[in-house]
């Protein structure tokens, strides 16, 4: 289950809780009782590892945007990571 932050945008009561996708967002702030809850955004932490996809991808466009010493450059790049 995912852990989710909210801030009060009345008392700026900021505190972290578990809640499953499901579950309703709060509404409440659990220090004044006033309904002037947010959810804080935050960036996501995710790291891509590993070799393939990002190569694979932009293979085509690399391509078509450089010249034919480029495309064959990247191709042998593409073969050696296989």
């Amino acid at each position: 289950m995912p852990v989710y932050a909210y801030v009060c945008k009345n008392c700026q009561h900021a505190f972290d809780i578990r809640q499953a996708f499901t579950d309703d967002a709060l509404t409440e702030c659990p220090e004044c009782g006033q309904k002037s809850l947010r959810k804080k955004f935050n960036t996501v932490g995710v790291s891509f590892k590993g070799s393939g996809f990002y190569s694979t991808d932009s293979k085509s466009s690399d391509s078509n945007v450089s010249g034919s010493s480029s495309s064959s450059g990247s191709s042998s790049a593409a073969s050696s990571g296989e």
